[in-house]
């Protein structure tokens, strides 16, 4: 008998006070062991996973990309070349989460399974799932692409023997990003951590659909397909990428350059230039960007590729807009700027976000009108309302945006929400522009959020840090009337921030229409986007239009500012351009699924989308590409055991920070509590009874 039983009701108390405490240890204990998103030591030296378990690692597949860029004028055909090794003794599945281009049209999957070349197929999407869990249950090899968000894709691998190695090639086509007289393309190498909100769900075999991290939830149902396994501390031959370029531009080139990776660069002949990455190979942990130059005299004022394709022909037209001077001094603004501190905005990232703000802050002239917001778990912002831009006002907020830190999760939906709202109009030029790194996974709700109030007002977005989610930056200043900046690293605020108030101090081209003319005169031309967006200083109106004849010319009309404008071009000839049908398709797309954000029903955005995509044969939200072997190669004595490939965690970007802060990434405190509390509460009613 334990000593205290001796006290009566006292005695009872303490018992159940101990039997509760050791209870609720035990449930914590068991909780932590299978939260989803513990983090997990792995035993190779200053290696740390989230997400996964440690003894996975050992098991899954090795992974090697090699990546081919072909550019020819203003379009560029990309490789992805993935290597899953098999180091191991088992027979395994590899699944891999990796980010393309938001723009990219991925048409093409090719499988080098023991030295056969399997060509991959587009197929409905649970239909390829299908084809492929039927393949790796009867031994094949066999691998999938899935696209998980219009950025986000995975590849799957099945049967990758003991001690060999699988090849799997994706390919896509992409138009370049034009920006005052410079082009650039951008690769990016890493999903980064994303914060996830929401209720938890519990879906058929558990709360888990995918090999992430985060279970799903009511606000990000895909959760678990986005949040790839993290590793932290890898070395640099961990993941490694290769890339190769090849510039084929017809123009000389007095610039190129890779702001955030060392490369060599060889001129080839006149206007052909090869780009090598210096170190060979690099660490997949943050964006690559490539950006050239054509001389002043070579830069183009238009450009116009062709392709005929299935009996119809496709156009991607580009043109610059006419160069303008700034608004007058008397225009004033109101500038709401809003920028994330959240956790993973640690460390590069929000020492640039600060810069980037303080920059933006010389920027202001008398009688402008500004605030500052800043989010993460919380929000705040500076001034209850707008506040003069003098000298009183800006003095506070420099010292406010010194003071900034980053950590906390990334409630980014209120901040949205408070920067579009404008309760007291001031009859200035309203512009937000929100600065992020846009680690988040409920963009829909973001871009509704924006389409329901955006108002008057315009949305600029700020792309901050090694990989910042530029689906989300792009489509949500698209949904914004405004642009997308990407700042890479602290040397190129000044430059950039410089940029962006050229764009909005500038006339925007707005109300845009256009009239085609086409060679039988009655074509009907579909062209993407369908409402041609407004244009800022230095951006070019870019378009695919589709028409039976070809086109022979386009007349614009619009207004500059306060004035009306016009321009026409002629688009006879054009340089051929193989893969513009799949640009087309792709924009398409784009404009399908916008419309879920403005209220068209789910249905005619999926029927619209397949169609889409099972004609040009692209992968999408709703198609995948699946290639089979023929020849089973696992015996079924074997067992497969399936493997999550983990990510690096991003450039600058630290592990405890983010992690301490995202759902379903830390173990649960309070439900923890709650589990104690009810221990100890069961055991006192357990004594009770007895006594």
């Amino acid at each position: 008998m334990l000593p205290f039983d001796r006290f009566g009701w006292l005695g009872l108390l303490w018992r159940a006070a101990f039997t509760g405490l050791w209870g609720s240890l035990l449930m914590a204990a068991v909780a932590l062991l299978f939260a989803p998103g513990a983090m997990a030591s792995v035993p190779e030296s200053g290696l740390k996973l989230y997400g996964i378990s440690g003894e996975e690692l050992g098991y899954a597949p090795r992974l090697r990309t090699d990546v081919s860029i072909k550019v020819t004028g203003m379009l560029a055909r990309v490789r992805v070349q993935q290597r899953f090794a098999n180091p191991g003794d088992n027979w395994v599945e590899g699944v891999y989460v990796f980010p393309l281009p938001e723009n990219a049209a991925v048409d093409r999957l090719r499988m080098l399974y023991d030295e056969r070349l399997i060509q991959g197929e587009v197929q409905e999407k649970q239909q390829a799932r299908k084809t492929y869990e039927r393949a790796r249950a009867s031994g094949k090899g066999a691998s999938l692409l899935d696209q998980q968000r219009a950025s986000i894709f995975t590849t799957a691998v099945a049967n990758i023997p003991p001690q060999e190695t699988v090849q799997v090639e994706i390919e896509y086509q992409q138009r370049l990003h034009w920006l005052d007289g410079e082009f650039s393309l951008r690769f990016p190498m890493v999903v980064g951590p994303r914060y996830i909100p929401g209720t938890p769900l519990l879906t058929e075999g558990g709360a888990f659909a995918g090999a992430g991290w985060s279970q799903n939830t009511d606000q990000v149902p895909d959760a678990s397909s986005i949040t790839p396994p993290v590793v932290e501390g890898a070395d640099d031959d961990f993941n490694p990428v290769a890339i190769v370029a090849e510039l084929n531009t017809g123009l000389k080139l007095v610039d190129i350059a890779s702001p955030y990776h060392a490369i060599e660069v060889v001129e080839q002949e006149q206007g052909r230039y090869r780009v090598v990455l210096a170190d060979g190979v690099v660490p997949a942990e943050r964006d690559f960007v490539l950006r050239w130059r054509p001389a002043l005299e070579d830069q183009p004022s238009a450009a116009l590729f062709t392709e005929a394709w299935k009996d119809e022909h496709y156009s991607l037209l580009m043109l610059m807009p006419p160069k303008t001077e700034l608004l007058p001094e008397p225009v004033g603004r109101e500038l709401v700027l809003v920028v994330d501190t959240s956790g993973s905005m640690h460390g590069d990232s929000i020492k640039q976000a600060r810069a980037a703000l303080l920059s933006a802050l010389r920027q202001l002239r008398p009688g402008d009108r500004f605030n500052v917001i800043q989010f993460n778990s919380t929000l705040h912002a500076l001034f209850e309302q707008a506040a003069p831009a003098d000298r009183q006002h800006l003095q506070q907020a420099q010292r406010y945006v010194r003071s900034l830190r980053a950590d906390g999760g990334t409630e980014m939906l209120p901040a949205m929400r408070m920067a579009l709202e404008d309760p007291q109009p001031s009859g200035l030029l309203r512009q937000v522009v929100f600065l992020t790194d846009g680690a988040v996974g409920n963009e829909q709700a973001l871009f509704e959020a924006v389409t329901r109030n955006i108002g008057d007002s315009r949305l600029f977005t700020v792309g901050i840090g090694s990989a910042p989610n530029a689906l989300f930056m792009t489509r949500a200043a698209k949904f914004g009337r405004g642009t997308f900046t990407y700042i890479g690293n602290s040397a190129e605020v000044e430059h950039k921030v410089g940029e962006l108030f050229g764009q909005l101090s500038s006339p925007v081209l707005t109300g845009l229409r256009l009239r085609w003319q086409t060679v039988d005169g009655a074509d009907e031309v579909v062209q993407t986007p369908e409402t041609v967006p407004d244009l800022y200083a230095g951006e070019p109106l870019v378009l695919a239009v589709k028409s039976v004849s070809g086109l022979e010319g386009v007349e614009i009309e619009g207004r500059l500012g306060d004035r009306p404008w016009r321009h026409s071009a002629s688009l006879r000839g054009g340089a051929r351009g193989e893969g513009v049908h799949a640009l087309w398709a792709r924009r398409m797309i784009e404009d399908w699924m916008a419309r879920q954000v403005t209220g068209e029903a789910p249905d005619s955005v999926r029927n619209g989308v397949l169609s889409l995509a099972l004609g040009h044969h692209l992968v999408s939200r709703y198609t995948s590409l699946v290639a089979v072997d023929r020849t089973p190669s696992r015996p079924q004595t074997s067992a497969l055991r399936s493997a999550a490939v983990p990510a690096r965690l991003p450039t600058g970007w630290s592990g405890t920070k983010v992690f301490g802060h995202l759902p379903g990434t830390a173990t649960p405190a309070p439900l923890f509590m709650l589990i104690g509390c009810s221990g100890l509460l069961l055991a006192w009613l357990t004594g009770r009874k007895r006594a």
